[in-house]
């Protein structure tokens, strides 16, 4: 068996609090802002961690934020998120999402703007029904900017329908800002021709990532890897079917093989386990870690030998990918548009072909029985994440909403 290399060291890397020497497109103008999230947070997603984190980046530069969302209360949420207490779950873009659209949520959407007295009013997905489509229709409002996320691999009918309404819908904007090419390609077909699309990524904390100290519990050896996924393993486009086929091959490898499944549908991950090898073999290596803590998801990445993201569709960008690489832990991934960027076309990850489980466990095989490619990715990766730390990326914002208030 090959010898596993020591723990890579992490970069120096900036922090958020040193974004404030940088250029202040603002010139030292403290803004009060209003951001809406179409999708509850009482249930986690991509859009809200992305809303949440980006609020408490702001507010460490001296900001005001303010959130309004769909749902209740929870006990975990931050008093500057606002719950406008009213939500219904529909199938979106192949999840479950809780949006918040009828009876009186637009005029709880508009009077929560007016009285917030914002200056910026960040709209996320304003194209979805729910409370960020309600702000459009006001005749007096801040300058209005809005992020999409929505990347979709075959084009919805109903978004093609209501092409013309959303052009009418959506041209109050001052800007857009799309979190990727793919999110771009998407949004291309019903943003008013005058709005100008800026590409600006999700945001991480590298520096959260890359110094997390690594979990003994979790830590891989030469014979006994660890290989890791995180998703909603009921959620078909996550992949985890993909996850599986693809370690009942590599216990052909490596038969001492730990898989360690963190996130919500641990019921539907041993479904899917004994569909995949019915006498149960495979099910002994994996284990189901439930919902985990942020602190955990950074030492989790980095104990991991290999962390493998299997997702099928769906996909914007590639969050999950950033944080490993920013873990500087090994990553394969599905070769999606969305995933191929953020792997910088396979310098920074190995790729596999999407929705194939024997090609992922050739790319997981390949990285665990050679060093070299090994320490490599973990090099391209720590120094591709850079792209996506959040001091980079809340400035690049920032330049919007500048440019939205002169």
């Amino acid at each position: 068996m090959p010898v596993m290399p020591h723990m890579p060291q992490p970069p120096e890397t900036p922090m958020a609090a040193n974004a404030a020497e940088a250029d202040d497109p603002l010139h030292g103008r403290k803004l009060n802002i209003g951001i809406i999230s179409p999708y509850s947070f009482e249930t986690p997603g991509g859009v809200q961690f992305h809303i949440r984190d980006f609020a408490k980046e702001l507010t460490a530069r001296g900001h005001h934020v303010e959130v309004l969302a769909p749902g209740r209360r929870t006990k975990d949420m931050p008093l500057w998120v606002h719950a406008n207490g009213s939500s219904f779950s529909i199938h979106y873009n192949g999840s479950v999402a809780r949006l918040s659209y009828f009876g009186v949520v637009g005029l709880q959407a508009r009077r929560w703007v007016e009285q917030g007295q914002f200056d910026i009013l960040h709209l996320h997905e304003p194209e979805t029904p729910s409370l960020s489509h309600k702000p459009l229709t006001m005749k007096h409002h801040p300058p209005m900017i809005a992020t999409f996320h929505a990347a979709f691999t075959t084009y919805p009918r109903a978004l093609l329908l209501f092409e013309p309404y959303l052009r009418r819908y959506l041209d109050p904007l001052s800007d857009a800002i799309c979190v990727s090419e793919a999110a771009l390609d998407t949004a291309a077909h019903y943003l008013p021709e005058h709005i100008d699309a800026h590409i600006i990524p999700n945001g991480i904390s590298t520096a959260f990532f890359a110094h997390a100290e690594p979990a003994p519990r979790w830590l891989g050896t030469a014979e006994r890897p660890t290989i890791g996924f995180l998703g909603r393993m009921g959620d078909e486009r996550k992949g985890f079917i993909v996850f599986a086929q693809a370690a009942q091959r590599i216990l052909g490898t490596y038969p001492h093989a730990r898989f360690l499944c963190v996130g919500d549908g641990e019921g539907s991950g041993r479904r899917i386990l004994n569909r995949t090898d019915p006498s149960g073999a495979l099910a002994e290596h994996c284990e189901f870690l439930g919902r985990i803590s942020d602190e955990d998801k950074a030492r989790f990445y980095r104990s991991l030998s290999v962390y493998i993201a299997p997702q099928t569709g769906g996909e914007s960008f590639g969050i999950v990918l950033a944080e490993a690489m920013a873990a500087a832990c090994p990553v394969v991934a599905s070769d999606l548009d969305a995933f191929r960027a953020v792997a910088d076309n396979g310098a920074a990850a190995a790729l596999f072909e999407n929705g194939d489980g024997r090609d992922c466990a050739r790319a997981v095989c390949g990285v665990l029985a050679d060093s070299s490619l090994r320490e490599r990715l973990c090099a391209e990766g720590s120094q591709r994440s850079q792209l996506y730390d959040w001091s980079g990326v809340t400035g690049r914002v920032l330049e919007i909403y500048a440019r939205a208030l002169s």
